[in-house]
């Protein structure tokens, strides 16, 4: 299906502005935002837009820079479509509504690099056959990142395309952090604590020394559908919750998180389930969905008077105290504690919740600063400064494409 005509590019232009393209895929999702590519410039954003609920009503939508409203679409209930069909979608509406803009690159965020990358990189050669092969490590997110440069490959064959990966930034936890106790042999296989929502850490690191400069031993909550929670020592990772997959750790949206390993091989050995029916129950059925038997949106179990809702919301603060508890130890003390993404960015409830059992450490909430949504939500003689910080994965993932296809741009700078 064509897009139909719609606005023109954000800000009108005497002659094409040279721009880069970043996507972000997630499993029912895929969402996008076009950057001027001004060398020396940090990226400043055209428009951006997105796909949601592709496996059941998908609709899209974009944006202007300013958030006014600038295209949708909607599919209609009960017409799934495939990542494939909506970056293409995406393009071609690109293509005939920004007619004033000229890609010159690609970016993309891939969960997984493996071994071979640390860091951002050009995507040529080998790159994605690499990454393909990581797809059975993490089945849920690396298939749809890898197709996505592919498609974006077949539409635009001589444009550069940057990869960045959530795991890169963790690669500064100690050995003894990414590391299981499993004989060697599991563990060159790459079974190891890779750690995942590293691009939005990576961002908040860029983002918190204009709140607190001072602030060494900070932890970041990055609560969404998918939840995690990650240790920095002065702006690196030491550790984070997420561990081989993006199963383990806090409690998510529909996902577990931390699960003792001889429940799962009993659930194998009495045949309740195989290893498709128990990966799909785990990453589509538990969580708060699981918990809560109404409702994996936090939204909808905030409005919930059930006693299962209620329940589900003090197990996902409690596990969040459990970790605030070994970050601070493994941090030797705490400094301050960043929420972010969907969760930790909107909902007053979770962050009064957390705080409210971190009186042991220091924390102090201000209760009116919280209701407005920061960005500083503690008080000033609180022992631990509490900041709301909303992330920006496409953006950290622009400044990194634009350093490696400009090379004379500095490093990822503040926004």
């Amino acid at each position: 299906m064509r897009p139909r005509q719609g606005s023109r590019a954000p800000h009108a232009r005497q002659s094409s502005v040279r721009a880069i393209v970043v996507f972000n895929a997630g499993s029912t999702s895929l969402k996008f935002g076009v950057y001027a590519a001004d060398a020396g410039v940090s990226p400043e954003l055209l428009c951006a837009g997105r796909i949601d609920n592709m496996t059941a009503d998908p609709h899209f939508v974009v944006k202007h820079a300013d958030g006014k409203p600038m295209e949708s679409h909607a599919w209609g209930k009960h017409h799934a479509v495939d990542h494939k069909a909506a970056l293409r979608f995406v393009l071609a509406w690109l293509k005939t509504n920004l007619t004033d803009i000229e890609l010159v690159a690609a970016g993309h965020r891939v969960v997984l690099g493996g071994e071979r990358y640390g860091a951002p990189t050009l995507i040529d050669g080998d790159v994605l056959d690499y990454l393909d092969s990581l797809a059975m490590m993490e089945p849920s997110h690396q298939p749809y990142d890898v197709g996505g440069a592919r498609t974006f490959a077949e539409a635009y064959p001589d444009l550069p395309q940057v990869a960045c990966f959530d795991t890169s930034f963790h690669r500064t936890m100690p050995g003894v952090a990414q590391t299981y106790a499993l004989p060697k042999e599991v563990r060159d296989s790459g079974v190891r604590h890779w750690g995942y929502h590293g691009i939005s850490y990576d961002y908040i690191s860029h983002q918190l020394p204009k709140f607190a400069p001072a602030a060494r031993r900070v932890i970041v909550a990055h609560l969404g559908g998918g939840a995690s929670m990650c240790a920095l020592l002065d702006g690196r990772s030491v550790d984070t919750t997420m561990g081989f997959g993006t199963l383990s750790g806090l409690p998510m949206a529909t996902r577990s998180g931390d699960l003792p390993p001889d429940a799962l091989l009993y659930l194998l050995r009495s045949k309740q389930f195989d290893t498709t029916t128990l990966e799909k129950m785990l990453s589509e059925r538990a969580g708060l969905l699981g918990l809560s038997g109404i409702s994996g949106d936090m939204r909808v179990l905030q409005k919930s008077a059930d006693a299962r809702a209620l329940a589900a919301l003090d197990y996902f603060t409690y596990a969040m105290m459990k970790y605030v508890g070994a970050y601070a130890a493994v941090l030797g003390g705490l400094d301050a504690l960043v929420f972010t993404a969907g969760i930790g960015e909107n909902s007053v409830q979770v962050r009064a919740a957390l705080c409210a059992r971190l009186g042991w450490l220091g924390v102090t909430l201000d209760e009116n600063a919280n209701a407005a949504g920061g960005p500083r939500i503690s008080t000033v003689d609180s022992k631990v400064s509490v900041w709301v910080i909303p992330t920006n994965e496409e953006w950290m993932i622009a400044q990194h494409t634009l350093a490696l296809i400009q090379p004379e741009r500095k490093a990822p700078c503040s926004q």
